[in-house]
C-alpha cells in the first residue's frame, strides 16, 4: 500500500491536472528528486491508486456540447431488471457515465449529445424503449463552473 502523505497527494493532484505532464517537471512541482519522483509514482500505479491514464476530450470539438444529467427510476426493483438497464446503458453511445445510486431513485446519468433533438431522440428510442424505466427526470447543464475532468 501506496503512502498517504502530503507529497503523494500533491503527485495526485499534479497528475490529475496533467497525465502527461513528465517526471522532470512532476518532481519539480512537488519537490522531490526525479528519481525519488519516480518511485512514488510507480508505487502509487503498484498499489492501484493510480489505475490508468487517459486522454481528456472536449465534447463540444466533438460535437457533444448539449449536457445532461438523468435521473431514472426503475419499475422493477429486481437485479435482473438492474442488470438489463445497465447493459443498454453501456451499449448507448451517449451515455458517459450511469452510477447505480441510493434514494429516490436508481440511477443517474450523464448524457451528451449534439443538441436538443438528438438528446429528444436518446429520451425517446433509448429510455423510452427501456422497459424497465419508470420515470426520467432531466437536468441541463448550463455551465460547469469546476468540472476536475476538464
Amino acid at each position: 500500500m501506496a503512502k498517504n502523505d502530503r507529497i503523494n497527494q500533491q503527485i495526485l493532484q499534479q497528475l490529475t491536472r496533467d497525465g502527461r505532464i513528465s517526471n522532470l517537471e512532476l518532481a519539480d512541482r512537488v519537490g522531490l528528486s526525479p528519481s525519488a519522483c519516480l518511485r512514488r509514482v510507480q508505487d502509487l500505479e503498484r498499489a492501484g491508486v493510480i489505475t490508468g491514464y487517459r486522454a481528456v476530450l472536449n465534447r463540444e470539438a466533438m460535437g457533444a456540447g448539449f449536457v445532461t444529467y438523468i435521473g431514472v427510476g426503475l419499475g422493477e426493483h429486481t437485479k435482473e431488471a438492474q442488470k438489463a438497464f445497465e447493459r443498454a446503458m453501456d451499449e448507448a453511445v451517449e451515455v458517459v457515465e450511469c452510477h447505480n445510486i441510493t434514494g429516490t431513485i436508481e440511477y443517474l446519468l450523464r448524457v451528451e449529445c449534439a443538441d436538443l433533438p438528438s438528446y429528444k431522440r436518446f429520451h425517446t428510442d433509448i429510455l423510452g424503449t427501456s422497459p424497465f424505466v419508470a420515470a426520467i427526470t432531466t437536468y441541463v447543464v448550463m455551465g460547469s463552473p469546476k468540472d476536475l475532468r476538464s
